[in-house]
């Protein structure tokens, strides 16, 4: 039902609307994208499941709101286990180490969804894996390493500006063009990054530039990674336990072959056999969360599309710097206060540019009704008189 949606917004909107303002009940959008041919036609409707619960015949509101609220419930205990393990000392160097169990995890998890679910048809080219492993093991690893280095709050509000670097990869890699909304958003979020940046700076004795150096290019291939998952899982029909299991197998590998060739790979393991519980317990946690986490945003990239699932992992960012100062004692300042509302004003415009259309008349209809109430009271009063 959603890519016959699409298809119908791309032929009566072909100018200056997109696939994503239809499935969000008509909503306007300047956004111009040309879907490929192989992702027009439709077959039968496509099986939404979500913890092996079949959501395919709720509507897409019901949808899209469970789909959220696992994200926010999977990826808080993910974010807090986290900034745990980067809080035991000496663990700093060894990020990559911690990637590298998280992706032995996730592959395991994979395959045992696969076998669970019998689907054992790979629908990807292995070269196209090949590359979305290399954006993986750039987009985690990066990420994981960060936190050694950054304020953990630093790193998630990085994160919340992802929709910079995401709309720019839509423009490079599926032709999009966006509208003076979406424009002001950017900035929003540029200014505010900035700000939040140099306050940390100046108060969290672990701020590190090499940190925000880490980060920055993490965002730039998790950027291009959101694009081409929707494209790859639109076009070859893949499965989300397929896409999981094949990105971060083979992601795995990648990372191996790094860590043995530089050498860090045996006291990584020698520090985590002397702390079993805080490194290999807490990254079981951390894996599993994350697991159900991507497999979650996998199903709103493909239901919904690449930007909406942002949006939503944007959001549940900002509630997670809110917590990461409630549980865990750091510096506090009140320019990270308003540099953040920057950012959230630039998510706001981006996230209203998509809605216009909605927002704006359910706004006039508001108006116009509250103005029928007072011209209604205006003419009984004027009766009584």
């Amino acid at each position: 039902m959603v890519k016959a949606q699409s298809r119908e917004n791309g032929s009566l909107y072909s100018t200056g609307y997109s696939y994503w303002s239809r499935i969000m009940d008509e909503q306007e959008t300047t956004v111009a994208i040309r879907l490929h041919d192989n992702t027009e036609p439709l077959r039968k409707k496509d099986r939404i499941k979500i913890l092996c619960v079949d959501l395919t015949n709720q509507s897409s509101s019901v949808q899209f709101l469970i789909c959220t609220a696992g994200v926010f419930v999977f990826y808080l205990i993910y974010g807090y286990f986290q900034e745990l393990i980067f809080r035991l000392e000496g663990f700093k160097p060894y990020g990559w180490y911690l990637t590298l169990i998280q992706f032995g995890c996730y592959t395991l998890f994979g395959i045992s969804e696969r076998q669970l679910r019998e689907d054992r048809t790979r629908r990807v080219p292995l070269q196209m894996y090949s590359f979305l492993a290399f954006l993986t093991v750039a987009t985690m690893g990066l990420s994981n390493t960060s936190v050694g280095y950054l304020n953990y709050p630093t790193q998630v509000i990085f994160k919340c500006c992802k929709l910079i670097p995401v709309l720019i990869m839509g423009i490079v890699i599926q032709g999009k063009k966006y509208g003076t909304l979406d424009v002001m958003a950017c900035i929003c979020m540029s200014v505010g990054l900035i700000l939040f940046t140099l306050a940390d700076s100046s108060l969290s004795p672990k701020f590190d530039p090499y940190g925000v150096l880490l980060i920055s290019l993490a965002l730039c291939a998790d950027a291009v990674i959101g694009n081409v998952q929707e494209k790859t899982m639109k076009s070859h029909s893949a499965s989300n336990s397929e896409m999981v299991l094949y990105s971060y197998s083979i992601g795995f590998i990648y990372i191996f072959i790094g860590l043995a060739v530089s050498g860090q790979i045996w006291p990584a393991f020698e520090f985590c056999l002397k702390h079993p519980v805080k490194t290999y317990g807490y990254a079981v946690i951390f894996s599993i969360t994350g697991y159900l986490g991507v497999s979650i945003v996998l199903t709103l990239v493909k239901t919904f599309g690449a930007l909406i699932a942002v949006t939503v992992t944007t959001c549940r960012k900002a509630v997670t710097i809110i917590l990461s100062f409630m549980f865990f004692t750091k510096p506090f300042s009140s320019q990270y206060v308003w540099s953040g509302l920057i950012v959230l004003l630039g998510i706001y415009l981006n996230v209203y540019s998509k809605n216009k259309i909605k927002w704006d008349l359910a706004s006039r209809n508001a108006i116009h009704r509250l103005c029928n109430k007072r011209r209604t009271r205006h003419e009984n009063i004027q009766e009584n008189v």
